[in-house]
């Protein structure tokens, strides 16, 4: 059941960067021993969840050199020269849905492997995942309360039985992320790539935030508690008292962050803390989001779980409502910027974009979420706003079929702020307008240039994006 070391990129300083590690180690087994720059760091309990303690090792290593540490005795190499030349990778999307933890394993983590050795031969500086890091979609599986979520879900339980719905769920999410954790690929990125991450509804269940009555019960409370806790836990190395210092807002509502760089700036908002069926963010998030907008580097990455660009999915959101056989892919629909229950809210973070491209920042959303490929631009004042879509690491393709209805309504165009046009485009080298493979992205920069790259399963490597 162990995993780990995972690391956490908390922060690049002066002289140094700071880092978390988060382990799972069986009761009864010595904690983690972490030696950095010649001393033992102490390992911190974190929980103790289903027979296995979460450990946490904060250390730091010099900036601007391959710095070494050691995990349990196995030296580990991290590239922390960010001032120059550096490479980001971005992943979302590992995992599915439906029966994820019987995969075979080889066939689920070909790509992990795949950027492993990619990762090998150039090293990356940082992993940013862009949403879904587990399918904890069947965690609620093996439970009478939660068995039957969220259609046949009980609207009353005893506290006595809810007590025990969490001990069912923290055991499961755990689960859940120790065999994502220890993926062939995975785990050798982990220890030598410092990740951010930022989650969206698998990792809590599909759909979360747009269920409506459902999360109001005392097993929908129960289940946004355990995978909150989980996404601290194993996705942030952190818990509750961590996070004013984390995330933006202090009171925990949100919980969007903000990690800087030399020169570039990953902001990463929180789009499902809040969410509702009418609302993307609410009061708190907004506000800390808008505030983190200030002082930020020239490069900003915006970690937008869902595409923030996109084509006009309202019209196949609205068609669905005439038909009660395609009731089960409107969750799917709502979840986007682009639902006409969010048209008025997806503006207001379109005019922030633009605020921000006007005043000189070069703004490049990166999502995942479609399990697609796709980029699009939103023309700017005076450069565009690439979106970059890439999506997912391991969740298989869906049919072409859909990605051929996509790039019909990417034709219509979409223009929610007068003036600036939002334009769908192949990736490079590419003619269908959606890639329906699976992939990753890696994005470089080298002198002031920035530029983007694809890999997708079967395809390969597409050419080089500027962005």
């Amino acid at each position: 059941m162990s995993f780990g070391p995972v690391l956490i990129l908390r922060e690049v300083a002066p002289r140094v960067v700071r880092l978390a590690a988060v382990y799972a180690r069986p009761e009864g087994e010595a904690a983690p021993r972490l030696v950095a720059e010649g001393r033992d760091h102490e390992a911190e309990l974190l929980a103790t969840i289903d027979g296995q303690r979460i450990w946490r090792v904060s250390f730091e290593l010099p900036r601007g050199i391959e710095a070494v540490y050691q995990s349990d005795g196995q030296a580990h190499v991290v590239d922390t020269a960010y001032d120059g030349d550096m490479r980001i990778g971005f992943v979302s999307c590992n995992g599915e849905e439906n029966g994820d933890l019987d995969r075979d394993r080889d066939e689920r983590n070909a790509m992990w492997k795949r950027l492993a050795d990619r990762h090998g031969e150039t090293r990356l500086q940082l992993l940013l995942h862009g949403g879904d890091q587990v399918y904890a979609d069947e965690v609620t599986h093996g439970h009478p309360l939660s068995e039957g979520w969220p259609d046949d879900s009980p609207e009353t339980a005893s506290d006595t039985d809810l007590a025990g719905l969490r001990v069912h769920l923290r055991a499961r999410f755990l689960e859940r992320y120790r065999i994502s954790y220890t993926a062939p690929g995975f785990a050798r990125l982990a220890a030598e790539v410092p990740s951010l991450m930022m989650w969206d509804d698998h990792d809590i269940c599909d759909g979360w935030g747009s269920l409506g009555a459902v999360e109001k019960t005392g097993v929908g409370r129960t289940l946004i508690a355990a995978a909150r806790e989980a996404f601290l836990l194993y996705q942030h190395a952190a818990t509750e008292a961590d996070v004013p210092h984390l995330f933006l807002d202090p009171t925990g509502r949100s919980l969007s962050f903000r990690r800087d760089l030399p020169g570039v700036s990953v902001l990463a908002p929180d789009l499902r803390g809040e969410r509702t069926r009418s609302r993307i963010m609410g009061d708190a998030g907004w506000a800390a989001f808008e505030a983190a907008c200030d002082g930020l580097e020239p490069r900003v990455l915006l970690v937008s779980s869902v595409p923030l660009l996109g084509p006009r999915l309202s019209l196949i959101e609205r068609a669905m409502r005439l038909t009660r056989r395609m009731e089960t892919y409107e969750d799917d629909l709502r979840d986007q910027w682009q639902s006409y229950a969010h048209r008025e809210e997806w503006c207001r973070m379109l005019r922030k974009v633009l605020e921000l491209e006007a005043a000189g920042h070069r703004v490049t959303a990166i999502s995942g979420e479609i399990h697609l490929a796709v980029r699009a631009e939103l023309k700017g004042h005076s450069a565009p706003v690439h979106q970059l879509v890439s999506s997912g690491i391991s969740h298989r393709a869906p049919p072409k079929a859909w990605a051929w209805v996509l790039g019909t309504l990417a034709r219509l165009g979409e223009a929610p702020i007068p003036e600036h046009p939002i334009r769908i485009r192949p990736l490079p080298g590419r003619g269908g307008v959606y890639a329906a493979q699976r992939n990753f992205l890696t994005l470089e920069r080298g002198g002031d240039e920035w530029r983007a790259r694809w890999t997708l399963e079967e395809a390969g490597d597409t050419p080089w994006l500027t962005i």
